[in-house]
C-alpha cells in the first residue's frame, strides 16, 4: 500500500516526550502524516496492524509489552501481502554503551530527550530507504523483498537487546527454579533444560520430565544464555538446539519444531524462520 505521503506510527508512554518527537519530526519531515501515537507496546501493535503506517517509532522501554516485544509481535502477525513492512526505528534513553550499539550496526535509533540534529540524519536515512523500495513484480521478489526486511529488523532487535543488556553475565549453569505448585525450589542444571517460554510473568522451564517456574524475564535470560546451544525461535520461545528433531510446515505456512522429549510443538516466528530454511 502506497499513499501520497509517508505515515507513521509513534509508541511511546510519556505524553510530552511524544509531543516533543511529534513536533521535531514536523520540522525535519514536513511530509510525513503521524497517524497514531500509542502509549504501550499492546497498543502500538493494534494501531500499526490496523493503519499499516511506513514507518515505526517504538520507545524502547513502556509498560506491559515494551518496545523490542512489540516490534517482535508485529514481525510475525504483519501482513506482508497488504504492506510492505515497516521502517523500525527506536526511541531510547540509554547511555553511550546503547548508543554504540546502534552506530556499530548502522541502526537508526532516537535518543530521549530529542536532538534534532540526530533526528534528521535518521529522517534522511528513512527518506532513502523509502524511496528505494520498487513493487515486487514477481511472488519470489516479493519473498526476496519480506526477507530482506526481516533481516534488518532481526539487526535492529539484537542492536538493541544488546543496549538493553548493557553488559553480558557469565554464563548460566545452574537455574534456581520453582516447581509447578510453586512450593519447592530446586537447582536445576542447565544441561537438562530443553527450552523456555514465557508466560504471564513467569518464564516457564521445560526439561524433558519437568516444567518449572522462574520470575526472570526472557529477554534478561537470554544474555546468559550460549547463543550456539539455545536458540530463539519465537518472542516467547527459547528452545536447545540439539534438541530441535524436526521441523514442520502447517498448511499456512507457519513453521513448527518437535523436540526429543517433548510431545507439544513449538511455534516458530516469522522473525527465526531463516534459522531452518535449510531443513
Amino acid at each position: 500500500m502506497t499513499t501520497a505521503s509517508p505515515t507513521a506510527l509513534i509508541a511511546e508512554d510519556e505524553p510530552l516526550l511524544a509531543q516533543a518527537l511529534k513536533a521535531e519530526l514536523a520540522a525535519a519531515w514536513p511530509e510525513l502524516q503521524i497517524v497514531a501515537t500509542a502509549g504501550d507496546g499492546r497498543s502500538a501493535v493494534r494501531e500499526a496492524l490496523r493503519l499499516l503506517p511506513q514507518v515505526l517509532f517504538f520507545d524502547i522501554r513502556m509498560p506491559g509489552l515494551d518496545g523490542l516485544g512489540a516490534a517482535a509481535e508485529l514481525a510475525d502477525c504483519w501482513p506482508a501481502d497488504e504492506a510492505p513492512m515497516p521502517q523500525l526505528v527506536f526511541v531510547t534513553a540509554y547511555d553511550e554503551y546503547a548508543a554504540r550499539a546502534f552506530e556499530a550496526q548502522a541502526i537508526d535509533y532516537v535518543l530521549k530527550p530529542v536532538q534534532p540534529d540526530r533526528l534528521r540524519k535518521t529522517v534522511s536515512r528513512l527518506q532513502q530507504a523509502l524511496a528505494a523500495r520498487q513493487p515486487a513484480a514477481t511472488p519470489a521478489l516479493a519473498d526476496a523483498a519480506l526477507e530482506q526486511t526481516l533481516a534488518q529488523w532481526r539487526q535492529v532487535l539484537g542492536a538493541a537487546g544488546a543496549g538493553a543488556a548493557m553488559a553480558t553475565p557469565a554464563p548460566l549453569r545452574m537455574i534456581a527454579a520453582s516447581d509447578a505448585g510453586g512450593s519447592t525450589v530446586r537447582m536445576v542444571p542447565i544441561d537438562e533444560v530443553l527450552y523456555f517460554e514465557a508466560a504471564d510473568k513467569y518464564l516457564r522451564v521445560l526439561t524433558a520430565t519437568h516444567e518449572y517456574l522462574i520470575r526472570t524475564p526472557l529477554k534478561q535470560l537470554l544474555p546468559q544464555l550460549d547463543a550456539d546451544t539455545f536458540w530463539q525461535v519465537h518472542r516467547a520461545v527459547v528452545v536447545r538446539s540439539s534438541a530441535i528433531e524436526s521441523v514442520h510446515r502447517d498448511e499456512a505456512g507457519k513453521l513448527h519444531l518437535m523436540l526429543r522429549g517433548r510431545a507439544e510443538k513449538i511455534p516458530v516466528s516469522r522473525l527465526y524462520a531463516h534459522l531452518f530454511r535449510a531443513m
